[in-house]
């Protein structure tokens, strides 16, 4: 949001020789058909930001789908293979890559509107924040897979994302408390709490490590970015 216009700068000219001193400049003049002040409402985010946040959103989805129609038509689903094997040594890099694979596009378009709404909602008031709480969702949801996930498995989807901004953006609202925090809050998890189920061991086919440590990845980054220090 952008910052208060500078105040204005007002020239006088010099002041008559007072014995050393100067008068004050005179107080400018209102009148009553000046408009009053226009409030500002704590829960209308700036429109550079929407514009920003639809902007990432977009981008974010479009790299899903760019990478997937490369994987199925011109590598031959290999691209998969970056996808997290638990404790494989050599591939904990492959954390940052795969909650932007699928394994084919039912598993793409069952992620791209979640995905898409709860990226918006948590990059409309910070994009930058949005980028560093991306990184540690990755990071953490991601290293805890490598480290505690089923063997023989690969994990990989952009679910670890969708549990990762939901949770964050509970853990905002939760140690934010601002009137704008609880409201996108309490829309979140109105729109997508029922996938809550999704971290309990379910279909052995999904991840439900992915989705259980995202939302433990997306409550960590909350913390780390919006939790106030208590000075004793």
């Amino acid at each position: 949001m952008n910052g208060p216009s500078p105040a204005p700068h007002f020239s006088f000219p010099p002041a008559a020789d007072t014995g050393g001193m100067t008068r004050p400049p005179p107080p400018r003049p209102t009148s009553f058909l000046d408009p009053p002040p226009r409030a500002v409402s704590p829960l209308a985010p700036g429109r550079p930001h929407v514009k920003a946040a639809a902007g990432v959103t977009a981008g974010l989805i479009a790299l899903l789908w760019g990478q997937e129609v490369a994987d199925q038509f011109l590598f031959g689903t290999r691209l998969d293979g970056y996808g997290i094997e638990p404790r494989q040594v050599g591939t904990f890099w492959h954390v940052f890559t795969a909650p932007f694979l699928h394994a084919g596009f039912p598993h793409l378009i069952a992620n791209t509107v979640p995905l898409a709404v709860l990226a918006f909602m948590t990059a409309v008031r910070s994009v930058s924040r949005f980028l560093v709480a991306t990184f540690l969702i990755a990071l953490i949801g991601g290293g805890l897979v490598w480290l505690l996930g089923r063997s023989g498995s690969v994990h990989l989807g952009a679910s670890e994302l969708v549990f990762g901004y939901l949770a964050y953006l509970l853990g905002v609202g939760w140690w934010e408390r601002t009137p704008l925090s609880v409201v996108i809050a309490v829309i979140a998890f109105a729109l997508y709490g029922g996938v809550l189920w999704g971290v309990l061991p379910s279909n052995p086919a999904i991840s439900w490590e992915a989705h259980l440590f995202g939302f433990i990845g997306g409550l960590v980054a909350a913390a780390l970015l919006h939790r106030k220090v208590r000075r004793a």
